[in-house]
Parts: structure tokens; sequence; C-alpha cells
């Protein structure tokens, strides 16, 4: 990589992968929260539950402290326990499948898809036994996974899906939001998401039951609910029905992602806008593989993913990286496969039979893309990523 000037970059500031964007209508919500009585346990929670519920088009939402105590309380409500399977992707972030483990049940990774990175149905179909509780597809960068196809076995199979939407608020797939396809839907809300209440999570869901469920689980396993008490000795009586804990969201959190919502549309187009453009400039540039789209999925673009084959390049992977870094744009590499941590592999995993996951991780670099980047940001990812191809012309 010496035809990188780290004394000249493009940028003179580091151009983050991902970011929010607050206003000051955001910055008044959570002031209101904190002139008023409640900046938890208040009613701000139950707003934005009833607002995001009624956007993606579900009966219940509960919200939760982070997405990750969000999928563990969507397996608690699927019952997922001690030698239960749950198959999910391997490329993924930690929480899709430690939440599992969380319950005592095992991950099952299935390989990906190689175009669209998601979970390939036809892997999980191998991977189901008669152990298997549940399936966890996550929507990789944004696009939906083919969930016709994945409802489809569990119908077949009697399993549960909660589908990891931490990429996809603001996606659809078939013409259906993201939320109202799967038995469980987990929305993050963490600052590079589509919107961010800080920190944040939220289940949605159509089926009563596992709306109760998620209610008890987030706040300590415990009831006030008349009708599910076993005795009452009053107003102040409670009971205790289920091992939870305290996965509570804020009203301060609640407050903000209300006024985020609002502009949930705008930020999603800013996303697709910028994903257009990338391909445009991308498009035909040998050895670079662009985010292909399945046929189905319109997706709210939470990632950017170039692959890079390294063979045609006179450059590794990670000095491709490095030389994108030394330029000040803030690319990244999501994720690496859940089965490579040194946790997992002391559980004995492998990456056997995922060979399209190996390969996608060997390649992939996420380039910059959030609602707030302007025009010269986004020129200068494009400048940063050809002169970075010019530069390490294809071999011979």
């Amino acid at each position: 990589m010496d035809n990188f000037d780290p004394k000249n970059p493009i940028r003179t500031s580091m151009l983050p992968y991902g970011s929010q964007w607050l206003d000051d209508e955001d910055r008044e919500a959570v002031m209101k929260v904190l002139r008023g009585d409640f900046i938890t346990q208040g009613p701000a929670i139950a707003a934005f539950e009833q607002a995001i519920a009624e956007h993606v088009g579900a009966r219940y939402a509960v919200a939760f402290s982070n997405g990750t105590a969000a999928l563990h309380g969507a397996c608690f409500a699927a019952g997922i326990g001690p030698g239960d399977e749950v198959i999910t992707s391997p490329i993924t972030f930690l929480a899709s499948s430690n939440c599992v483990l969380y319950q005592g049940g095992k991950p099952v990774f299935a390989d990906i898809d190689p175009h669209t990175y998601n979970i390939d149905p036809d892997r999980v179909e191998e991977r189901i036994t008669s152990r298997t509780r549940a399936i966890i597809p996550v929507d990789f960068t944004g696009q939906p996974a083919e969930m016709d196809r994945i409802m489809a076995l569990a119908e077949k199979h009697n399993l549960v899906v909660i589908e990891d939407a931490a990429h996809s608020l603001g996606a659809s797939y078939k013409g259906r939001k993201v939320g109202s396809i799967a038995h469980m839907t987990m929305f993050s809300f963490h600052p590079v998401k589509h919107i961010t209440t800080g920190e944040g999570g939220m289940i949605v869901t159509d089926d009563e039951e596992y709306y109760r469920k998620l209610l008890l689980f987030r706040n300590h396993g415990m009831t006030r609910n008349p009708e599910e008490l076993e005795r009452n000795d009053g107003p102040w009586y409670y009971e205790m029905h289920a091992l939870g804990f305290n996965y509570r969201m804020t009203d301060l959190q609640a407050a903000l992602g209300s006024s985020q919502l609002r502009k949930l549309d705008r930020f999603v187009q800013q996303r697709r806008d910028i994903a257009r453009t990338y391909n445009e400039a991308f498009e035909g540039i040998p050895g670079l593989v662009m985010p292909k789209q399945h046929p189905d999925a319109d997706s709210s673009w939470h990632l950017y993913v170039l692959r890079w084959e390294t063979e045609n390049f006179r450059a590794t992977r990670r000095e491709i990286f490095e030389g994108l870094r030394a330029q000040n744009i803030g690319v990244n590499v999501h994720y690496i496969p859940v089965y490579r941590q040194p946790y997992y592999k002391g559980l004995g995993y492998s990456a056997e039979g995922c060979p399209n996951a190996e390969q996608y991780y060997e390649t992939a670099i996420s380039l910059p893309i959030f609602p707030r980047m302007t025009a010269d940001d986004v020129r200068d990812v494009i400048q940063a990523v050809t002169q970075t191809t010019k530069q390490l012309r294809e071999r011979g």
C-alpha cells in the first residue's frame, strides 16, 4: 500500500461507518420528560411501544433496555431451555446466538446464501432435528431474510421464528413490513441503527401469550395484573412468577425513540439514496462485489458491504482496510463469524458446514452509510474506493 500517503488523506477527519442524527425536536422530547413526573416506568414507554406496533403492523410491542435484552426476552417467551436447539446465522453480532445460551439452549449455525449474505433456508432445513425449537433469522445489512420460506419451515416443523431485525427497521419483504411476519421480531435502537434511543430494543408480536411473557420477563418476572395473581393481599401486592431480569427501558429513551420514529421514513430513504449512488459508482469495477438484493426484499440499508476479491489486487483484505482507514474512511467489518470466537470454539464450534460464511468474512468491508452523510461525504468514500482499486490494479 505504498501509494497511499497518510500525510495527505482524502479527508481531514474520520468519517464513521454509522452515526445517529439528533435534532432540536429530539432534544425537546427528552427535556419534556425531564420536566415531568416520570423519567422511567411512565407513559412515554407505552406511547413508544404503540407507535412502533402501529408503524410495523403488529398487535403488541414490548420495549427493552437494549436489543440483546429483547432477544433474551424473546427466547424466554418462546420457551427455549436446556437441550433445545435454535438455528441462526453465523454472520451476525454475538447477541443473535448468545440469547440462546442465556436460556441454556444450543445455537446451531446454518450457512449463509452467498449472494444476499442472509441465512440460507435450505441450510436451515438441513440443520433441523428433533431438538430444534426455534429459528432466529437475521436481516443482515437491512435486507430481510427469505421470511416466507423460513415461516413455511417453522410451520412444517412446529418451530418459533424470532426475526432479528436489528438492521431492518423500515424494510419490507414481499410488500409486508418487517415486524408483521415472524412470530416475534426484535428491533434495536443503538445509535448506529435507523432510529436511536441511545440504547434500547423492542419485540413486536401478534401473539398475546408471548406479549404477556415478555412483559413479565423484562420486569424481574413480576406481575401486578389481578388476572395473573395467585392471591391478592391488596393494592400493593405483586408476585414473581418467573426468574426475570430488570430489562426495562426508561421514559427518557422512549421519548427520544418516539421523536426519532417520526423521521424514520426520511432516514431510510436517505440510506437507500446513498446505496444507489454507491452502486452506480462501483458498477463494473473488476474485483469488487457489490451487495445483491433479493427481488422480494426492500432493504433499509443499515450496512453497505463491498467484497474485495483479493486475488484481483496486490494486497490483502487487511491492507485494503487499513488503506481506506488511512484516508479517514471509517470502514468496518461486519461480522466475524460467531463460531470463530474463542468462547464458542471452547464449546466445540467450528466453521464446518459454513463455507459461504468463511468466504464472505475473508473479503468483506463495510462502507460508511448513514442519513447524516453529506454529498461530500459520499463523494469522499467513492473517491477512496476508486483510488484504491486503481492503485491496486488487477495482477498481470
